[in-house]
């Protein structure tokens, strides 16, 4: 137990003294942070960060404007941890405006208008607003990142959008290590025809293209959020199995393994208590090289069409709702989508090079 201690404690050292590793490491850290809580950080708390102000659409980063907020009258009667984790729910119209004025009992007000237009010219009761506070309701927003095409605020969108990135990364390496492992182990340690007949299933596995292995999967599931999640897991469970498979294949025929079955173990036990601890080094390398993969499997399929469906946010879509812009002028919209996916992956793939490095017991 002591030296297996000291083991751990030296890869933990090891990994410290990597820079790289480390700073990615935060940088993964604060992501998933701003993911979980991304509606606290996000400007535009509605759910999805889907408030739409058309006559705004596609401004660049720093764009500032008046917001008039017409109060709907309609009590929420949402909790405060749903609309934490989950948005607010907007029953309120919000109108960019360029100016407005107090006439009687009417505030008179002009829409926002692009390219130095006039906007339309429109009145509304005092009486709309509580104790006819206007004042309260107009308010000065700026936009960061500037806008989308649908006039959304395109900073909320990445924050929000980093959640399936993130998540799909987690859920993914989880479904790919259950069944990479019950698979992978059952084959190892009982060889035979057995092993053959999984070596098989792998296989056949291993030679359909991952994404179009996932596609017949989504389709099969349908378009959605946690079908995405499903069918990107289960494409990735082969790497896993086969790395378990090898390392137990070495693992069993180890004279600990002998001592154990001498001692009247169960294969389960063998297996859980004393193989599978000692082989969980590559396990975690290829875990956070799956991370990376599952993030960008996600990101095509939502560029395709077929991942996260709209008005849900996800960077995959911003991209495939802006790669026209490029040639527009415009081209941070697609780029900025683009970019954040490149720093989460990169991450994962420094962190799992740090890990590799870390763990290596000839180093």
């Amino acid at each position: 137990m002591n030296n297996n201690n000291s083991l751990t404690s030296l890869a933990l050292q090891k990994f410290k003294k990597n820079f790289w590793g480390v700073f990615s490491l935060g940088i993964i850290i604060c992501i998933g942070l701003i993911s979980i809580f991304a509606y606290l950080f996000a400007p535009d708390a509605s759910k999805n960060a889907n408030q739409m102000h058309l006559s705004i659409h596609s401004k660049s980063p720093g764009f500032e404007v008046q917001i008039l907020t017409i109060p709907s009258g309609i009590d929420s009667d949402q909790n405060i941890l749903p609309e934490l984790f989950f948005g607010k729910e907007n029953t309120d119209t919000e109108v960019p405006i360029q100016s407005y004025q107090v006439m009687g009992d009417k505030l008179q007000y002009i829409e926002y208008a692009s390219d130095d237009l006039k906007g339309l010219e429109k009145k509304i009761d005092l009486k709309k607003f509580p104790n006819s506070d206007y004042e309260s309701y107009i308010e000065h927003r700026g936009f960061p990142f500037g806008t989308d095409k649908y006039g959304r605020d395109y900073l909320s969108r990445i924050l929000i959008g980093s959640r399936i990135s993130f998540f799909i990364g987690f859920v993914a390496v989880f479904i790919s290590l259950l069944v990479g492992l019950l698979m992978g182990s059952i084959a190892g340690y009982y060889g035979g025809k057995i092993d053959a007949f999984i070596m098989w299933i792998i296989n056949i596995t291993w030679s359909i293209p991952t994404l179009l292995l996932v596609i017949a999967i989504t389709l099969a599931l349908g378009k959605g959020f946690w079908q995405v999640f499903i069918a990107v897991g289960l494409t990735m469970w082969v790497e896993v199995a086969r790395v378990v498979r090898g390392q137990i294949i070495s693992a069993k025929e180890m004279q600990y393994i002998t001592a154990a079955r001498a001692l009247g173990y169960g294969d389960y036990r063998i297996v859980t208590k004393h193989i599978l601890p000692n082989i969980f080094g590559p396990l975690i390398v290829i875990s956070a090289a799956n991370f990376a993969a599952a993030i960008l499997i996600e990101s095509g399929l939502s560029f395709l069409g077929i991942g996260a469906q709209p008005p849900m946010a996800s960077w995959g879509a911003m991209i495939k709702d802006h790669y026209n812009y490029i040639i527009l002028g415009k081209p941070y919209l697609a780029l900025i989508p683009g970019i954040c996916i490149m720093i989460l992956v990169m991450a994962f793939m420094l962190v799992g090079n740090a890990l590799r490095d870390a763990l290596d017991v000839k180093t």
